[in-house]
């Protein structure tokens, strides 16, 4: 039986949430400002979780943001984020799971428009079977329905499957689906709130028996 590697996009292929959570800081420094950590927290993994920042920062302003400093914002993040790498311990588990012939996917709360770019920028879209994104049709994590409509499109038993994830709300959907879930903490998110994953791998060092690929790596 093939098995396979669910993938999340953002923070787990790609640290964008380290692009996030900076631009994020830089804008609330322009208003003198400090990001709060909490405030992080509760965005981390959602994909409306930019709602709480501009709720938050609209208190401390006395008022909306403008759509200027809004387009500053989104702006900032695209510009962070397209210089971040592929993660390397991903790098890594990728190399494993191509020479293993593992049926690879995408499955991310974010648009296509974004994670599409990202993959080609990379140079990784080819490397995957299958790419289901939030494009509003299906409820955001921690909803299990995007990992229901990849497990539905790869026609593969669940039994097969292990989801590598990032954040709480992303385990959960997973979990949720009822698929096995290995987390990789980011430096954006760290591995708070990551307890309910079936294994946690240390992104320096990827313990990739966890994921039944030590055999293939050299």
């Amino acid at each position: 039986m093939r098995r396979a590697l669910f993938f999340d996009f953002d923070g787990v292929i790609c640290d964008t949430e380290r692009a996030a959570r900076r631009s994020w800081e830089e804008l609330y420094g322009r208003f003198g400002l400090e990001f709060p950590a909490t405030v992080w927290a509760a965005m981390a993994g959602h994909a409306g979780g930019h709602t709480v920042a501009l709720a938050d920062v609209a208190g401390r302003l006395g008022r909306p943001l403008t759509d200027a400093e809004a387009a500053w914002r989104l702006e900032r993040k695209q510009r962070l984020a397209d210089q971040e790498p592929v993660r390397p311990c991903v790098a890594t588990i990728l190399a494993a799971a191509a020479r293993r012939g593992l049926y690879l996917a995408v499955v991310s709360s974010s648009g296509e428009p974004w994670v599409g770019g990202h993959l080609d920028r990379l140079g990784l879209r080819d490397r995957f079977d299958l790419v289901v994104t939030g494009d509003g049709l299906l409820p955001s994590k921690p909803a299990p329905d995007l990992y229901l409509r990849a497990l539905e499109r790869s026609g593969l038993p669940p039994e097969t499957i292990t989801v590598i994830e990032d954040s709480p709300p992303g385990v959960a959907a997973a979990r949720a689906a009822g698929l096995r879930c290995v987390a990789v903490p980011n430096a954006a998110t760290g591995p708070a709130g990551l307890g309910t994953a079936d294994a946690l791998l240390d992104p320096a060092a990827p313990d990739l028996a966890a994921l039944g690929l030590a055999e293939v790596v050299a």
